[in-house]
């Protein structure tokens, strides 16, 4: 690697994730990152326009050296985005929607640096079985998933109990499509 990777997440798991690599990469994150997007933007295009949008934020003060990896990730259930939620309630109504469904989990991805960006997205869909009112209320109030896109993370007991199918890459459903990441870094 000619570079020196920079994250710019707070999220345990795509530092998790990254750490897998086995390339030593530091954290940066900004607060305040506008995160808004356009109203009539697929909803599939929304996360990777969102990576480049943080990317934006961080050009002025890379390094020559400096390679910087922003991300993004949204569930699509229809047309319908799920964001993180709210709160409790909030989680609870998300999972109820996706009880017995499938649906999209987007991740948009931007490397960057003082004279490139490489952005892609990558999709997965996810099932979930039909899943009882105490399944979902023991779950949030345990796990509390309100940092979680879709009120869930794959990796913990709602993907173990829940998940009846999964086509796409699982480390994408947790946060950061690593496979892809690594090639994309091979050929930067």
């Amino acid at each position: 690697m000619n570079y020196h990777l920079i994250l710019a997440s707070n999220s345990p798991r795509r530092q998790e994730l990254l750490k897998g690599l086995d390339w030593p990469f530091e954290v940066r994150v900004k607060a305040g990152i506008d995160e808004t997007y356009p109203d009539d933007l697929p909803a599939e295009e929304v996360p990777l326009y969102l990576s480049k949008l943080k990317a934006k934020a961080y050009c002025a003060e890379l390094q020559p050296e400096e390679l910087l990896i922003t991300a993004d990730t949204i569930v699509v259930v229809g047309n319908r985005i799920l964001g993180k939620p709210r709160n409790a309630a909030d989680a609870k109504t998300m999972l109820a929607l996706l009880s017995g469904r499938t649906h999209q989990v987007v991740t948009g991805v931007s490397l960057t640096t003082q004279h490139k960006q490489v952005a892609f997205k990558v999709v997965t869909d996810v099932t979930f079985k039909a899943l009882s009112q105490t399944e979902i209320n023991y779950y949030v109030d345990t796990y509390k998933p309100l940092d979680k896109a879709g009120a869930y993370g794959v990796q913990e007991w709602i993907g173990y109990i829940g998940v009846t199918a999964l086509n796409g890459s699982y480390y994408n459903v947790m946060g950061l499509p690593v496979q892809r990441v690594y090639e994309e870094l091979q050929h930067f």
